[in-house]
């Protein structure tokens, strides 16, 4: 394992092990009111989701994900219009860290849980909560942006009756409608807010938007020979950087692409890359290739855009 990840997994679980003595990474008393228990619940679900990504390539459920698991379900709202989800932190930065970015973050987690190995998922412990957490996904869908929709889609084929099929053929027939002529897709056309003014209007496709949807295509059982997924796949081998990474940008305002925000939407777009050109060859039946170590450093790198 490269050494950023070790770093990062060492961090997550020294962490998730003592819960209870940690500290929010936000608080109310220093960035304002709401902040601690929206950066807990955020942290909880994402130290889930990100050791299970891990057991997922090792085939089997550990301990400290298992102890991840029950603290981002102790925090899980119970009851009240959010029932089903978490609350989330929200500095009005798109698209993580905004008023939309809770439902989102549900979805990420039921990505994660379809991942889960050990048959996780079918644990009655849980049940009630997986419940819960489905009707979140359902009943708010409607008002999602697309790229809400997009982590739905792609958490579909493993959660089984998150999207109906008159849902899945119109977010499929809005995506390519929206899909640019050179088979990429621009981020702020799949995430419109009304006080994201400053990129509005953007033509050009990028790596994060176009590798978001192709993974969710592929992993939401797409056919390999469908043309809209074939032209995502041409975009994406066609766009890399010769530093290895794919180029996307900030939704919230421009940022110097030297420093570490400034190249946080890179970093995300090339994970999203990444992932879809590497299912595409796991389904061709070719052996995966080793990212690029700008790629393997973007897999692990977080913050805000």
């Amino acid at each position: 394992m490269p050494e950023p990840e070790t770093v990062m997994f060492d961090n997550i679980e020294e962490r998730v092990s003592h819960w209870n003595e940690m500290k929010p990474f936000y608080s109310d008393a220093v960035d304002g009111r709401g902040k601690s228990a929206q950066s807990r619940a955020t942290e909880a679900v994402l130290n889930a989701v990100i050791l299970a990504s891990r057991d997922a390539q090792e085939g089997k459920l550990s301990t400290i994900t298992k102890t991840a698991f029950d603290e981002a379900w102790a925090l899980q709202e119970k009851s009240g219009e959010n029932a089903g989800g978490w609350r989330w932190q929200n500095f009005r930065l798109a698209p993580w860290e905004s008023g939309e970015s809770a439902y989102q973050g549900a979805a990420m987690f039921a990505i994660a849980l379809g991942n889960t190995p050990d048959n996780y998922p079918d644990d009655p412990a849980i049940s009630q909560n997986i419940e819960l957490l489905k009707d979140y996904l359902k009943r708010e869908y409607a008002a999602q942006p697309l790229m809400s929709k997009l982590y739905v889609l792609w958490a579909s084929a493993r959660m089984p009756g998150l999207l109906d099929d008159t849902q899945r053929a119109a977010l499929l027939a809005e995506l390519g409608r929206l899909q640019q002529g050179d088979g990429g897709w621009v981020l702020d056309s799949l995430d419109k807010q009304p006080f994201w003014k400053l990129l509005e209007g953007r033509a050009e496709s990028d790596g994060c938007a176009t590798g978001l949807v192709v993974v969710a295509l592929e992993e939401s059982g797409v056919s390999a020979q469908n043309a809209m997924l074939q032209r995502g796949l041409k975009w994406l081998r066609g766009h890399q950087s010769k530093d290895g990474s794919w180029r996307a940008y900030s939704l919230n305002e421009r940022r110097e692409t030297d420093t570490n925000v400034g190249r946080f939407m890179s970093d995300a777009a090339t994970g999203y890359a990444v992932l879809a050109l590497e299912v595409a060859r796991s389904e061709a039946g070719l052996n995966p290739v080793q990212p690029h170590q700008h790629e393997k450093q973007s897999l692990v790198r977080h913050g805000s855009s």
